[in-house]
């Protein structure tokens, strides 16, 4: 099945999504795309379905062809601080003031978000399996945070951040119950 361009054609709509909300260190990563009206991507799909060499060359193909994106990270500390739910909605609503572009309406992954400025919103669950705005911020939200969590890995050795990219893997929560946890664990999450 092929994504849809758009909910509601004729009107600027951003897409919004979140990769990294179930890992146990690291921030979220949260994006908003707008895609042009006539924009084409046989390729494009919901992130978890691709493979990662297929993300990384989609990135830059819907960073050059996207009228406006942004992505936005929240840290560790600002998720244990309001929770996971609310530093996704957060990180979206900053993503969206990041637009060069003011979106008409916002269709969000999922099904939970709170309105931002006075613009109309829509979740949808599997949002980013159906409109090709949601995937393309899917793409790039999951793109820059691994990217991020490759690099982080170097500063923090022996939690494998560079293949298991914070997610609560059987060999990280091992290495956090042998090393501790690092300043970038979520402490409100169970740990090991």
């Amino acid at each position: 099945m092929s994504l849809q361009p758009f909910m509601t054609p004729g009107i600027i709509e951003a897409g919004c999504d979140e990769a990294g909300r179930g890992c146990l260190c690291g921030p979220v990563s949260c994006a908003a795309v707008i895609l042009p009206p006539d924009f084409e991507c046989a390729e494009l799909n919901d992130s978890k379905q691709l493979s990662e060499k297929k993300r990384a060359a989609l990135r830059p193909f819907i960073e050059e062809h996207a009228l406006a994106w942004a992505v936005v990270m929240v840290e560790a500390d600002e998720i244990d601080r309001i929770n996971i739910l609310n530093a996704s909605i957060t990180g979206m609503h900053r993503a969206l003031a990041q637009l060069s572009v003011t979106p008409q309406h916002i269709l969000v992954d999922g099904n939970k978000f709170k309105p931002f400025r006075d613009i109309p919103h829509t979740t949808v669950v599997k949002g980013d399996a159906t409109y090709m705005s949601i995937a393309a911020a899917s793409i790039l939200a999951k793109t820059h945070r691994d990217e991020l969590m490759e690099r982080l890995a170097l500063s923090y050795p022996g939690y494998a951040w560079e293949v298991n990219k914070g997610y609560p893997t059987k060999a990280h929560r091992a290495a956090i119950a042998e090393l501790g946890p690092t300043p970038l664990h979520r402490r409100s999450f169970r740990l090991v």
